[in-house]
């Protein structure tokens, strides 16, 4: 009651003032009448604080986000479900979720009135142009009462997130040179080569089905062999997070960052539907596999909340990325590169893995000067000549290029960039390796 006497409004409060006022003069002119308008005056917001400090312990409120999980750009609906568990029916309510700056202003919804354990629904729409992971609530409820004498605010403490995931664009379908590097006792690559007459095999062991005896490898080794159970290829990949604050421009949705964020995910999606099983690093040391059914939305939720690094170190993200490294396609994006940071990523070829790089010059995420620009675009092309250099294929990407443009390019055979390493090395006046 305390608390609903704090709630009072300036009506409530002008009511008691007048109620004071009144029963002030009625014991001054000894009138019983004007008491009895005093009494009156004080019992009307004194029964308004108590309408209302009764009915606000008898709400439930529940939540949901449709959906939970969002691209860049697109919109999700929120949904209020308010219920009046007493007896008494509610005043006017007035609904204020509060939200983050990214999701826009708070709304503010008003319901005339709700009986006696009756519900009812509010929905309001939320917008995000920045990726991340936004709180949604607590949800405030103003409630007062018919006369408007008293209202009070009740929030609710549960919070509820939305997931803003990276734009993720469909990407053509390809044949990636290294896609049956991976795993397990059967290669698809072998079966095309040497025809299925040229089965795995081994010894009969006591207990094996005698309908997988291979005659065959039996007649040719004067011993009893049998066919191999074959285990599945797994193609594997590996898409490389460069986080370096230092090699990315840009500010805010159109940042060069951004740009590697999207494609990341991206690429990623796009392999998982392709049957590869799926690890993500980054710079900041993340290092998540993708392979469960669910593997999608781990990869997406980790890029939602993916950050650049102040201090970050190419050679630490190699190491990172060798510390479990099997094979398979190692994808990069990478932001502006060093000559010697470019060599450095050279450790990443081994164990017969492939790799391709996509060379943001974000430079060009910018305006420089002419000179600037000019020093900026060899200091690039000679990055680019020492990746393909240490054994990657690398794809240079500028201001305004998309991926799904790009990505045909990762299937070309090393041909075209040897052509192409040739051809920075001639831009470059034939100079040997720095």
């Amino acid at each position: 009651m305390r608390e609903a006497m704090r709630g009072l409004t300036t009506r409530g409060r002008s009511f008691l003032a007048a109620a004071a006022a009144a029963g002030l003069s009625a014991f001054i002119l000894g009138e019983r009448d004007l008491l009895r308008v005093a009494i009156l005056l004080a019992a009307l917001p004194l029964l308004a604080a108590a309408y209302v400090g009764r009915s606000r312990y008898k709400l439930a409120c529940t939540r949901s986000l449709d959906p939970g999980r969002t691209p860049v750009g697109s919109s999700a609906r929120v949904i209020l479900r308010l219920q009046n568990l007493s007896r008494l029916p509610t005043g006017t309510l007035m609904l204020e979720d509060r939200l983050p700056f990214a999701l826009g202003s708070r709304p503010r919804v008003v319901l005339e009135r709700l009986g006696p354990h009756q519900a009812s629904s509010v929905a309001y729409t939320v917008r995000a142009d920045v990726r991340g992971r936004y709180p949604v609530g607590p949800l405030v409820i103003r409630l007062t009462d018919p006369f408007g004498l008293c209202e009070l605010n009740r929030s609710f403490p549960s919070i509820d997130r939305l997931t803003v995931i990276p734009q993720v664009l469909a990407l053509p379908a390809v044949r990636l040179a290294g896609e049956y590097a991976g795993t397990g006792d059967s290669r698809a690559r072998s079966v095309a080569v040497h025809g299925e007459d040229d089965a795995a095999t081994r010894e009969y062991r006591r207990g094996d089905d005698l309908r997988r005896v291979h005659w065959r490898s039996t007649a040719r080794t004067g011993e009893l062999m049998v066919r191999r159970e074959e285990q599945p290829w797994e193609s594997r990949a590996t898409v490389v997070l460069d986080t370096r604050v230092y090699a990315h421009r840009g500010e805010g949705p159109a940042a060069s960052f951004e740009w590697a964020v999207s494609a990341a995910a991206s690429i990623a999606v796009h392999l998982r539907q392709a049957g590869y099983k799926l690890r993500l690093v980054t710079g900041t040391g993340i290092d998540v596999d993708a392979t469960e059914a669910a593997g999608d939305g781990v990869i997406l939720d980790t890029l939602a909340d993916v950050s650049t690094a102040q201090n970050g170190d190419i050679s630490v993200l190699v190491e990172q990325v060798r510390r479990r490294s099997d094979g398979g396609l190692v994808i990069g994006l990478f932001g502006n590169l060093t000559v010697a940071e470019a060599e450095v990523l050279s450790g990443l070829r081994g164990n017969g893995a492939t790799c391709i790089g996509f060379a943001i010059d974000s430079t060009t995420w910018i305006s420089l000067p002419e000179a600037e620009r000019q020093e900026a675009d060899r200091a690039q092309e000679a990055a680019a000549l020492a990746l393909v250099r240490s054994g990657w294929r690398s794809l240079p990407v500028r201001h305004g290029d998309t991926l799904p443009t790009l990505w045909p390019a990762a299937a070309r055979g090393s041909q075209g960039f040897a052509w192409r390493a040739a051809m920075a090395e001639t831009v470059a006046g034939g100079g040997g390796r720095r």
